[in-house]
């Protein structure tokens, strides 16, 4: 346990920063969601909006140090790419 006084603010002080990022991370996991729900829909106009808040989430997460830069824009790339696959699929 902590001992002195700054030591036992810094224990509430990352309590309090632990559940701001846990918040964050589970926007960002849910919005991710939602663009799978919307891809497995078959929906692509749908999905592109969807992907267009995802990103929005993930580059805020990424910004607030919740996750890696290179992370959140491989996810992104990759939900992106399976969107474009499904809109050639729908038009195609």
């Amino acid at each position: 346990m902590a001992n002195t006084k700054s030591a036992k603010k810094a224990t509430r002080v990352i309590a309090r920063r632990t559940a701001v990022n846990k918040a964050r991370r589970s926007r960002m996991r849910t919005s991710w969601r939602k663009v799978e729900e919307a891809i497995a829909g078959g929906d692509a106009s749908k999905a592109a909006e969807a992907l267009r808040a995802a990103e929005s989430e993930t580059m805020r997460a990424v910004s607030k140090g919740v996750a890696h830069k290179n992370f959140g824009a491989r996810k992104v790339s990759r939900l992106a790419k399976r969107i474009a696959a499904l809109s050639s699929a729908s038009n195609g």
